[in-house]
């Protein structure tokens, strides 16, 4: 483990406060950790280290491990990008690129389509990809 400064050790102790409290708060011993509870105990794993994380908050080393590696997929996952659409009364062509994650792209061309129904479509396609 990396040699720990004052600001991390304060960091250590006020998460480990916190995971303690919620410990004594719980309303069931087997209840899990809660989300925000773990996105914390992710933040040191970098200054830190997993086992020296998981052994000064007394977490599971192995769930604590499955936490940082979701955190990290989650953080590579491209997030969606959108444009703005022009408002037209009337319905027009549009045409919509989907960027894929190993690079390719689909093109949809949506002819005589009101716009409320492309940002539907939109909407689907977004909901499909994440």
């Amino acid at each position: 483990m990396i040699p720990a400064t004052r600001k991390g050790l304060r960091r250590i102790d006020r998460i480990r406060r916190r995971i303690d409290n919620w410990r004594r708060t719980r309303r069931h011993v087997r209840a899990p950790l809660p989300p925000r509870l773990w996105a914390a105990a992710v933040t040191l794993v970098a200054d830190h280290g997993l086992y020296g994380t998981a052994r000064a908050l007394g977490v599971s080393y192995g769930a604590l491990k499955r936490h940082v590696e979701r955190a990290g997929r989650e953080r590579a996952r491209p997030r969606a990008r959108f444009v703005e659409l022009p408002s037209t009364p009337d319905a027009a062509a549009y045409v919509i690129e989907i960027e894929g994650a190993a690079g390719t792209t689909v093109r949809v061309r949506l002819n005589g389509v009101p716009l409320a129904e492309v940002a539907d479509f939109t909407r689907l396609v977004a909901g499909a990809a994440s």
